[in-house]
């Protein structure tokens, strides 16, 4: 689709010019940089995981489903919010790969993935102590 907008993206270029600028080709929705190797649906994907993350409801139960997997009454009071907001934080992190489910009966169990969380509240905690660092050197504590 060269020479055309794409989903609010600007017009590609196309004639002499497209050989020395960068290529851009699209695949479906799939943007790959030539030049660069740049392969924009990998960062896609990455941003959707960093999305789900994005919600202090979903990290409690993401920490709290590494200790056990656990039904959504459980995780309901935990989290403090009543039965269809807390599945629909769930279905958020089952879309995006971080949690899987186990059914018993009626019962919908739910437990964590991926084992690589504890590395990834390591950086954060990282990132949060540099923070404090950086703002207490700018007010002289």
């Amino acid at each position: 689709m060269l020479g055309t907008a794409q989903a609010g993206r600007a017009p590609l270029a196309s004639g002499p010019r497209l050989a020395s600028a960068s290529i851009v080709c699209y695949y479906s929705h799939m943007a790959i940089n030539k030049k660069s190797g740049i392969n924009r649906q990998r960062y896609e994907s990455r941003a959707a995981i960093a999305k789900a993350l994005a919600h202090p409801s979903r990290l409690m139960i993401l920490e709290a489903l590494e200790q056990r997997e656990q039904c959504v009454s459980d995780l309901t009071e935990l989290v403090g919010a009543d039965q269809s907001t807390v599945s629909k934080h769930l279905s958020i992190l089952k879309q995006a790969g971080l949690v899987d489910i186990r059914k018993e009966g009626v019962m919908t169990f739910y437990r964590v993935k991926v084992c690589c969380l504890s590395g990834f509240w390591q950086c954060i905690e990282t990132v949060l102590k540099e923070n404090l660092k950086d703002q207490r050197a700018a007010v002289g504590l």
